[in-house]
């Protein structure tokens, strides 16, 4: 039977045998897709399984499922929760239509917002695949996703940061010490959250420990994290520890998520055991999700699909559980996925758009590993374009380097930089509290000195 993905360039018929190819071959060239053999062999290739994809109806993704329903949990969870009432008014659109109409006036925030939940991650994927950068730039930034728990995250003219202050032996005073230089730079109103060396519910415990008498010492309106596995925190919750956040690292496959060792019941379980504790103040958002391009094909179960279709379809698990943070942690896995500056800006930003598109609170760790071609100036120009796209958090790492785990990410002045630059603040119960301690005024200056009550607790 003739292929119904197929289309003539020249008097060559470029013929596909699924749509999971199309989406594959559509997809600008990158190493994971490479490596797993994928990818479309030559740029022709490539542009005729564009074209193919922008004539694919919207409604195919509904019928045609990349992984078959009754195989994988989170094609159910995607087909289950899709809301047809809310894809009506593009349900008639294909592929092409769909970026047409994201990029017009028509597309206003409201408009995005009410679609949101009739969008499902394999459309978001495959429109981006047929957008330049600065369509995804474009559209990403009219959408606008507020979340809460102590502080709003997300409001236009804002930009969040977390402070990430891991340290290679959890030593207290190191990482007090990278928390207190973050505050200093006006750092930390997304979350404050460690990656634990020792990854145990008892080393998570004494780290959640320290900062919630930090945040509590000084009345900070922020929240913490340990990111450590769904099932510690868990335990964590039940030994009466101060969990703010519920962290997890999640795929867009079944199989990835087994790989990470859990299920979507213990996303839900920890997300019902964080909102019983009642810890937040102006909201409550109590997940926190990290991604990244690679993670469904390094375990081996990306069932033939591309890796940024994986991606999209991870912030359809994450979409379900109502997040107050999610980032995508887009060079961290190495060039083995994405070889170099060029594509880890490509991935970035198609991360943060799909994630906006279907209503995530999208940041992005702006990294990459010592062994990928890429390099701090690479990492200005993405943190900067992803800026203008309406980022909702960034990293801060003491001094862009992560001493824990290893790779370079965005810095503490990194994200002064971007607020200055953009004319963006932090989160305004954040911004207020740096007023009143004297850390930094409304026009983004940092004060002359260490505060007082900063000053009294050191040695």
């Amino acid at each position: 039977m003739p292929s119904r993905y197929r289309t003539t360039i020249g008097g060559h018929v470029h013929a596909f045998a699924s749509l999971a190819q199309v989406m594959a071959q559509a997809t600008p060239d990158r190493a994971g897709d490479r490596l797993a053999g994928v990818a479309a062999r030559t740029a022709q290739v490539r542009a005729a399984a564009q074209i193919v994809l922008a004539d694919v109806p919207l409604a195919t993704f509904l019928t045609d499922a990349l992984i078959p329903y009754e195989a994988d949990a989170v094609t159910r969870l995607i087909i289950d929760t899709h809301d047809a009432a809310a894809f009506a008014p593009v349900s008639h659109l294909t592929v092409g239509d769909f970026r047409d109409w994201l990029l017009s006036d028509l597309a206003t925030p409201a408009a995005l917002a009410a679609l949101r939940p009739g969008i499902t991650p394999e459309m978001a994927a495959a429109v981006a695949k047929i957008m330049r950068n600065q369509d995804l730039i474009l559209v990403a930034q009219k959408c606008r996703i507020t979340t809460a728990f102590r502080g709003t995250i997300g409001l236009p003219g804002r930009l969040s940061t977390r402070i990430q202050p891991n340290h290679p032996t959890d030593d207290v005073n190191g990482i007090a010490a990278s928390i207190l230089d973050g505050l200093m730079y006006g750092a930390g109103d997304a979350v404050i959250g460690i990656n634990p060396a020792t990854d145990n519910v008892g080393q998570a415990e004494r780290l959640l420990h320290l900062m919630a008498d930090i945040i509590d010492g000084y009345d900070i309106p922020t929240q913490s994290c340990v990111l450590t596995h769904v099932t510690n925190t868990l335990d964590c919750i039940e030994n009466g520890a101060p969990v703010d956040l519920v962290f997890q690292s999640v795929g867009g496959t079944e199989a990835t998520n087994d790989a990470f060792g859990f299920t979507l019941a213990h996303l839900s379980e920890a997300r019902e055991a964080a909102l019983s504790l009642n810890r937040g103040t102006v909201g409550r958002n109590v997940m926190y999700f990290e991604t990244g391009q690679g993670s469904s094909l390094s375990a081996g179960a990306h069932h033939g699909l591309d890796q940024q279709t994986c991606e999209a379809r991870a912030y359809g698990v994450a979409r379900h559980f109502d997040p107050l943070l999610v980032n995508t942690v887009v060079g961290f896995i190495g060039p083995e996925y994405l070889y170099d500056g060029r594509e880890i800006a490509r991935a970035g930003l198609e991360d943060h758009f799909c994630g906006k598109l279907l209503g995530l609170p999208m940041g992005c760790d702006i990294c990459y590993t010592n062994h990928a071609e890429a390099d701090q100036n690479d990492v200005d120009t993405l943190m900067t374009l992803l800026g203008v796209a309406g980022v909702s958090f960034i990293m801060g790492v003491p001094g862009s380097d992560d001493i824990m785990l290893n790779y370079q990410s965005t810095s503490f002045h990194d994200a002064l930089y971007l607020r200055r630059v953009l004319g963006l603040k932090p989160a305004p119960e954040f911004e207020a509290w740096l007023g009143r301690m004297g850390i930094m005024d409304g026009d983004l200056r940092l004060g002359d000195g260490m505060p007082d009550r900063f000053a009294r607790a050191l040695p």
